[in-house]
């Protein structure tokens, strides 16, 4: 069984939380890569951001559904949901629309393991953690490149 140290990518791209929401876009396009662990000056793992990230800035806004009942509104939704989602659409920074603490794994995580935390908690670029260290991130793409090896 192939574990994360065997697939990951080792020389990690990282991105400040003050970075500018355009120089990120820019620089997933000229990288070719699709997500980047954000570190804060000490170097210390605060969140991952990705190109879902960057798409939820520009998609429609979704109108919770209520109902009136007398004269209260009622939301059916949270409405701490649509907050998170006006402010990503609406960050200028890459700390406004990143994952914050985001799943990780160890160089030891099996690949299914691996597959199985990507695809519950939705999250496709899994930082590679040792003794608190950033040592590398797995993304969708070292998956599927291993699973074609």
């Amino acid at each position: 069984m192939q574990l994360a140290k065997d697939i990951m990518t080792q020389e990690v791209i990282t991105v400040s939380p003050d970075l500018p929401v355009e120089k990120l876009a820019a620089l997933f396009w000229e990288k070719r890569i699709s997500g980047a662990p954000v570190v804060d000056e000490q170097g210390n793992l605060v969140g991952v951001v990705t190109e879902s990230d960057l798409i939820d800035q520009a998609k429609k806004l979704h109108i919770p559904t209520a109902i009136a009942v007398l004269e209260a509104v009622i939301f059916l939704e949270r409405s701490r949901k649509v907050e998170e989602e006006l402010n990503k659409m609406a960050g200028g920074k890459v700390k406004d629309i990143c994952t914050p603490k985001p799943a990780t794994v160890a160089p030891d995580t099996p690949l299914d393991e691996i597959a199985t935390i990507m695809a519950e908690k939705h999250q496709h670029t899994l930082p590679v953690i040792e003794q608190g260290k950033l040592v590398g991130v797995v993304g969708k793409a070292d998956i599927i490149r291993a699973l074609i090896k």
